[in-house]
């Protein structure tokens, strides 16, 4: 049993954090609108644009290409000045990348959509560098990893929200021609419906880009706890070198890397994956994807739930046994992915969420433990790690452009990468747990 049970998780030397604690957890919620309303937009702009998956999936690319991009930029601000600053730029860069979208929806292209996505995650990635480490910082060291679960789980919260929307206000919204009907269209037939497509599809963003602006003021008029920003001094190198010969960090960045692939390609490619099942029971493209998209949401339910009961569980069950158990049976569901066709196969996608929920956070909170004032910039090489939401994706869209592989459904084969990626993590849930039992 954890020594940390009976602790108080929001105070420090007679310090309560709740009203901080809050706010911060607050941007959690946030970024997880952005990731989530953004995973159906894989499909929306490749219909829109007339493209394919592999092109689609290029919003991936720049989403998660800003997360890479900025970490580090975003390590050093913190470090020079305070999380409280990283957190208000983190908002400004989301919001201005948000609102671009109506001067990109002008230009009826493609490519300054993913401007726009990299600016709004190059605010995303300043949010992750300075909040996960923030929330470390406000309790006991003890009770850290507890505590950033317990943020975490409002992170799916967001997600809920930006699927619903994305569901509801845009794909249930886009003109209901197939994609074998869109490229029928002439010049002028397909700019018509092009640009009736982008205006449904900017408007949910430039909503949230005002609520992002107005989080912005309420953070920049509260006083917050500076606890964690007592050393201003900025020496990237060799505070890389110093953490980086610490195993379980440099693990746990490797770990991270195919952990967020895992949960980008799983999320992205449900659409995929259920508009083929429910095709072949003969439901028309625009309903199979609608409802594909329900269960997406169904998936992320499962997971909100299953981060609350895994937040409860760590307070008994040592942290890296519980990852490796949930990446096992992830692992197995992903099989059941694989190679058991129709909707069985598809539940088994939907339950794969289950298993992930406690994953990010946990992997976080092990590879920065004990990490004092370094954490800012280990932070940064694990926000980093979010790259495996750009580099996968879009080797799993190549697979399924394939049509039929092995001769099986490419779609099928292709969930081949998560499941290499769930054996990293249960590599790096058994090293964890051997090295505590030491």
């Amino acid at each position: 049993m954890n020594k940390e049970n009976n602790q108080s998780i929001l105070s420090k030397d007679g310090v309560s954090y709740l009203v901080p604690f809050i706010l911060v957890t607050s941007c959690f919620a946030l970024w997880g609108f952005a990731n989530d309303i953004t995973n159906p937009m894989v499909k929306a702009f490749s219909k829109i644009f007339r493209m394919s998956v592999t092109d689609g999936a290029l919003v991936q690319v720049a989403f998660y290409g800003g997360y890479f991009a900025m970490a580090f930029p975003a390590a050093m601000f913190i470090r020079k000045y305070s999380y409280k600053a990283g957190v208000l730029m983190g908002l400004g860069l989301y919001a201005v990348g948000a609102l671009l979208f109506l001067p990109a929806s002008m230009t009826g292209m493609y490519y300054p959509f993913l401007a726009a996505y990299f600016i709004l995650t190059c605010g995303l990635s300043f949010l992750e560098t300075s909040c996960n480490p923030y929330i470390l910082s406000m309790g006991t060291e003890e009770t850290s990893t507890r505590r950033l679960n317990l943020a975490q789980c409002f992170n799916p919260m967001g997600s809920l929200c930006g699927m619903y929307v994305a569901m509801n206000f845009i794909q249930a919204k886009l003109n209901p021609a197939s994609t074998e009907e869109r490229a029928l269209l002439n010049d002028s037939e397909f700019a018509a419906m092009r640009d009736s497509d982008l205006s449904v599809l900017i408007t949910p963003y430039l909503i949230i880009g005002a609520v992002i602006a107005l989080m912005f003021l309420v953070i920049y008029f509260t006083k917050m706890p500076h606890n964690a920003d007592k050393n201003h001094d900025v020496h990237p190198l060799a505070t890389l070198k110093r953490i980086c010969r610490i195993d379980y960090y440099r693990e746990g960045v490797i770990a991270q890397f195919f952990y967020v692939g895992v949960q980008i390609m799983c999320w992205t490619f449900i659409i995929q994956y259920g508009t083929r099942v429910l095709m072949n029971e003969g439901m028309s493209e625009i309903d199979a994807e609608v409802l594909s998209q329900r269960y997406n949401i169904i998936a992320m339910v499962i997971f909100v739930t299953s981060r609350f009961i895994c937040t409860f569980f760590l307070k008994y069950i040592n942290a890296g046994a519980l990852l490796g158990i949930l990446a096992v049976v992830g692992s197995l569901l992903t099989l059941g992915v694989i190679f058991i066709d129709g909707r069985m196969g598809l539940y088994c996608l939907v339950a794969i969420s289950a298993c992930m929920s406690l994953m990010f956070p946990t992997i976080y909170g092990i590879a920065l433990q004990g990490l004092g004032d370094d954490a800012k910039f280990g932070a940064a090489g694990l926000i980093m790690a979010i790259l495996g939401g750009s580099v996968l994706p879009p080797l799993q869209a190549s697979m399924i452009d394939q049509g039929t592989m092995f001769g099986m459904p490419a779609v099928n084969v292709s969930f081949i990468l998560p499941l290499i990626c769930f054996l990293v993590i249960i590599a790096y849930g058994w090293r964890t747990y051997v090295r505590t039992k030491q």
